[in-house]
């Protein structure tokens, strides 16, 4: 592998800072000054290192962003604000995508990878993978539309949703547990009782819980325990 894909598929540098920091000598491959950006190396026995920190390579990114309302999951659509656009350019160009998609007017957790083995499984409705959302709503929630949500809604267009848990915290605010993920699915369950989602934000996925310390726009990469969570999902 070509020593500036192998740093820039790690995540350390776009291919032209890496270019630039070779010819500053900052770059070694087993000890060894590498000047030549197109030098091959071997990710997988050879030690990387940029200015004398070892390089951990891995073929797939994990990212938690806590996305922001009015940006859309999508890598190309005109006109509209993206996620991606708030990722570093070292991560523009590595063919992500997000785990499932919020809408617009969605904020919160969403998981940004190039795993689509691991994004498919997560995405699976054989494997019930849970999402947990905080919801305001136009008017008060009855105990009896509570309940009748939770087993399952008829929507508009006459599916039945599954079973689900709602956890209200006032008459208007509460949590929603689902596990599965259908367009717009619970702006439509509470339609279908005639009330409406005036917030909604997903908190959770799959176990792994929004970090509280990520403003909207914030994003980090998933610690070792969090892609575990992600990846088991077999």
């Amino acid at each position: 592998m070509r020593l500036d894909k192998f740093i820039s598929n790690a995540g350390v540098l776009s291919r032209s800072q890496c270019a630039k920091e070779c010819r500053a000598g900052n770059i070694t491959c087993d000890g060894m000054v590498i000047r030549d950006p197109s030098a091959n190396v071997d990710p997988q026995n050879s030690v990387i290192a940029y200015k004398g920190e070892a390089i951990t390579y891995s073929e797939y990114v994990y990212i938690m962003m806590n996305k922001p309302l009015g940006y859309v999951c999508s890598n190309d659509e005109p006109g509209e604000l993206l996620v991606f656009d708030l990722l570093d350019e070292r991560y523009r160009k590595k063919d992500l995508f997000t785990v499932g998609r919020l809408d617009k007017n969605t904020s919160g957790l969403i998981i940004i990878t190039n795993d689509g083995k691991s994004a498919h499984n997560a995405l699976s409705p054989k494997h019930h993978v849970e999402k947990k959302y905080e919801f305001a709503l136009a008017d008060p929630l009855s105990e009896e539309d509570r309940i009748s949500l939770e087993k399952g809604a008829e929507l508009a267009d006459g599916y039945i949703t599954k079973p689900s848990k709602i956890i209200m915290k006032t008459d208007k605010t509460g949590v929603i547990i689902l596990s599965e993920g259908k367009y717009h699915q619970i702006r439509r369950m509470f339609a279908s009782v005639s009330n409406k989602v005036v917030e909604l934000k997903r908190t959770e996925f799959g176990g792994i819980i929004l970090d509280g310390a990520l403003s909207p726009g914030q994003w980090r990469l998933l610690t070792q325990q969090e892609i575990t969570l992600f990846t088991n999902k077999r």
